[in-house]
């Protein structure tokens, strides 16, 4: 189903779809406010909410603090780490090369990296979206004591390290930055682009996320920046980058809640790939053996309330986020956090529980 790219904005203040009555709203901003009451105080990093139902956006607000230090308030449009979260647009742009043929999902990584080890050169581009290449975590080669920050190449680099798989592939899941690391550098292998210049030109533009960026130091600066932080002797502090935070592929894009209501906005109108595509991604893959992996392309998959459904969490130092989407009814809850602390899967479900029930 075609729909406009730009969901409906409510004014600033509106927390409901305008149908609903002044208590419902009322009503409706406590019981949130309720689950997000740990993120609420006035001198702690904060977190947005931000809720779509449809082509309207029915709830969104923020709490706390975007920056502790300098004491900038958390918004909606305050842009954070999305750790994780980043692995949908990586994923998005492999399936876009796919779509212009420069690319196929069952092509050998050798393809493009002709001098990887041997031990790999069953691994395929699919392998890699859904987590079944057997590659070892590239953190597993960065000491905690190493000051300079690895980048997506290094983490190619990286894989010389190491003598074989953790399985065959194909044949198992095992959840790997590596290999999303390795999908930044095919996209810019195939498109003769920069992995930030092509997410920027075939995804942020055409999503109208123009102040989402995949950070890079010294190249690019994030508008809005909230800066993560940890809990230290009973103050928060910053804690805002660790020594792999510099990897874009899996995890170094920032944004914020209302651009990503745009993202998901694009993804339901099946704008950047076609409808099977999108929804393949969205679904459990299979082993080589045909048993399910609870992973698509760039998304979890989990039963909640009875239905299967894509998700996915992004967890780093100093920030915890979460999106939940419901692609049958096209819904959505997203929360992002600048604190390295707590699950807001568990406050996303809830608010998810509160709006809708088991509908």
């Amino acid at each position: 189903m075609q729909r406009p790219l730009l969901f409906t904005i409510l004014t600033v203040g509106s927390l409901l779809i305008s149908s609903c009555t002044a208590p419902q709203t009322l009503t409706t901003e406590r019981s949130i406010d309720a689950v997000m009451s740990a993120y609420a105080a006035p001198d702690a990093p904060g977190a947005s909410v931000l809720v779509m139902d449809g082509d309207s956006i029915i709830f969104r607000k923020a709490y706390g603090l975007a920056s502790v230090k300098d004491r900038v308030p958390f918004t909606t449009s305050t842009n954070v780490r999305l750790a994780s979260v980043t692995k949908q647009f990586t994923a998005m742009s492999i399936l876009i090369l796919k779509e212009q043929g420069k690319l196929s999902l069952d092509d050998k990584i050798l393809k493009f990296f002709p001098d990887f080890p041997l031990y790999g050169k069953e691994i395929t581009v699919r392998n890699l979206l859904n987590h079944t290449s057997g590659l070892w975590d590239y953190e597993d080669f960065v000491p905690d004591t190493q000051t300079y920050q690895v980048k997506d190449a290094d983490c190619l680099t990286l894989m010389f390290r190491a003598e074989s798989l953790y399985f065959t592939a194909g044949s198992q899941y095992r959840y790997s930055n590596t290999g999303y690391a390795l999908l930044a550098l095919i996209v810019e292998r195939t498109s003769g682009q920069r992995f930030a210049d092509f997410v920027k030109q075939h995804i942020f533009d055409k999503a109208g996320m123009s102040t989402s960026v995949a950070f890079e130091e010294g190249i690019s600066v994030v508008p809005n920046r909230a800066y993560g932080h940890s809990l230290m002797n009973g103050a928060w502090m910053e804690a805002d980058q660790s020594n792999t935070s510099a990897v874009l592929g899996d995890g170094g894009i920032y944004s914020n809640a209302e651009e990503m209501s745009r993202w998901i906005s694009t993804l339901f109108a099946f704008s950047l790939i076609p409808e099977p595509l999108q929804r393949e991604a969205w679904r459990d893959a299979a082993a080589n053996d045909g048993s399910l992996i609870p992973y698509g392309m760039g998304w979890h998959v989990e039963e909640y309330k009875g239905a299967r459904h894509p998700h996915h969490a992004g967890s780093t130092r100093g920030f915890r986020n979460h999106l939940l989407l419901f692609p049958e009814k096209e819904r959505m809850v997203i929360i992002l956090t600048n604190r390295n602390q707590g699950a807001p899967i568990s406050e996303a479900k809830r608010i998810a529980e509160l709006l809708w029930g088991g509908n």
